[in-house]
């Protein structure tokens, strides 16, 4: 597992890589689970956290998909076994994302289908190449595809994710950036030298600072606007006059 998703770490700045780029970066459920762990553990002292692919593809999906661990050999798998199976792999990786105190920023290059289009959603930040694209293609496998859907309900607009679904159509980067998938699209051979400056940019804020945006943004979009408000207000008082903005961490 170590070897699949590597870790670098840089001053405050933490990088995923997803190491199967022979397999497209397929991510398997152990895998998924780890990714979850790393994210959040990473979470609670790094300011930015990136996560890509390694090689062409940013992630083609989900290996190995099929029966959960201690399932009856034969005949169809207990709903049940398959509703606790995707909780501890599926949703735990997508809560992750939301749940981390630090921002995920999400590097794509190539293709991100599937379960990848859904991590690629689930980012605070989701740069991509101008060759990236995006499929949702679980309908076109007889697949219930609520799972990805889940990822990106609060990320793209609604008609954009139903055509997503629905449609299974792979989707370009600027296609995806008027989705919501993506919030830029830069020319490929720009892609790190993007990166690498929005991160810059982004570890220059306090670290405090930068938590409670996230902190906001997960919460505050599914607020009445009073509250909103309110809750912006509570922040900007607790932050800026907490003394750890003057210093160091």
């Amino acid at each position: 597992m170590s070897n699949e998703v590597l870790r670098e770490t840089n001053g405050s700045v933490v990088t995923f890589t997803i190491n199967r780029p022979d397999d497209g970066n397929k991510v398997s459920d152990p895998m998924a689970s780890a990714l979850a762990d790393l994210i959040m553990e990473a979470g609670k002292t790094a300011q930015v956290i990136v996560l890509k692919g390694a090689g062409n593809d940013f992630c083609l999906g989900r290996a190995q998909m099929g029966r959960p661990a201690g399932a009856a050999p034969s005949g169809p798998p207990d709903t049940l076994d398959l509703r606790d199976a995707n909780d501890d792999t599926v949703f735990k990786a997508y809560g992750a994302f939301r749940a981390s105190r630090a921002p995920v920023v999400g590097v794509v290059k190539g293709r991100a289908l599937g379960f990848g289009c859904a991590l690629a959603a689930a980012c605070d930040i989701t740069i991509a190449a101008d060759t990236a694209q995006f499929q949702l293609p679980e309908m076109g496998h007889n697949i219930m595809p609520t799972m990805a859907m889940s990822s990106m309900v609060d990320r793209t607009l609604r008609k954009a994710l139903t055509y997503l679904t629905w449609s299974t159509e792979l989707i370009d980067a600027q296609t995806a950036l008027t989705y919501g998938i993506v919030s830029r699209v830069f020319p490929a051979a720009q892609l790190d030298a993007k990166a690498d400056a929005l991160i810059a940019t982004m570890v220059k804020a306090p670290k405090d600072a930068t938590y409670a945006v996230k902190e906001f943004a997960r919460s505050a979009m599914h607020m009445d606007i009073n509250a909103a408000t309110d809750y912006a207000r509570y922040l900007h008082t607790t932050v800026n006059a907490s003394g750890r903005l003057r210093r160091p961490h």
